[in-house]
């Protein structure tokens, strides 16, 4: 079973690396009738949706979709999304971390699972968990489609809200979704990556150079 979930995770990993499409019309395989047969698909078919791409193609394991429609599709992709994008800034932190930088004061704060336990252990370290939680709150509130103002979003995902930009509209349609495919792929990689981490972590296997565990 481990061995499965080893070469499950591979691939995983390969697909999230694999080079993105630059259109719709290329980004995704075909529904095979073996793969409408074995996933039971009878709605609507996905598998020309941005991140349908080898060497999995379309891929739905659950059958989330078979009986889905557009507004289940957008609801699954922008937690696909989200995800992804907290899994990025998880692996970012577990590996700054890990190298040995810390914020000043917070120096004897060890890497890894183990930090949780040291914040909780002094008055300062509450201090930063609160601090933490407030930001992850304001964070919920920021990064959402703002319906009540006069502005609509680009697609599933977008929570620019009117107000930044960094460029993105005077990027051509291929570029937007070559950079939306690239995002995709990072977040898929960095999901797998930090569950990597935090499982060798528990394990007490290394994985890192030098054959360091943190918090050990």
């Amino acid at each position: 079973m481990m061995k499965v979930t080893v070469l499950a995770a591979l691939v995983g990993s390969a697909a999230a690396f694999a080079p993105a499409q630059q259109a719709p019309a290329s980004t995704a395989l075909g529904v095979t009738a073996a793969q409408k047969e074995f996933f039971g698909i009878t709605s609507m078919d996905f598998s020309k949706s941005l991140g349908v791409q080898p060497p999995l193609g379309f891929f739905d394991p659950l059958g989330l979709l078979t009986d889905g429609d557009e507004e289940t599709f957008d609801d699954l992709r922008e937690k696909e999304i989200k995800h992804g994008r907290v899994a990025m800034l998880a692996v970012t932190g577990y590996l700054t971390t890990a190298a040995g930088i810390r914020f000043p004061g917070a120096e004897d704060i060890p890497a890894g699972l183990s930090s949780w336990q040291a914040l909780l252990d002094t008055k300062d370290g509450m201090n930063v968990l609160m601090q933490m939680g407030a930001f992850f709150v304001v964070a919920e509130i920021v990064n959402r489609d703002a319906h009540w103002l006069d502005n609509k979003a680009e697609f599933v995902g977008d929570y620019r809200n009117g107000a930044l930009d960094f460029g993105w509209d005077k990027l051509s349609d291929a570029s937007k979704m070559n950079k939306r495919a690239i995002e995709l792929n990072q977040g898929r990689a960095a999901m797998m990556g930090i569950w990597g981490l935090v499982t060798h972590e528990i394990m007490g296997v290394s994985i890192l150079p030098g054959g360091l565990i943190p918090g050990q």
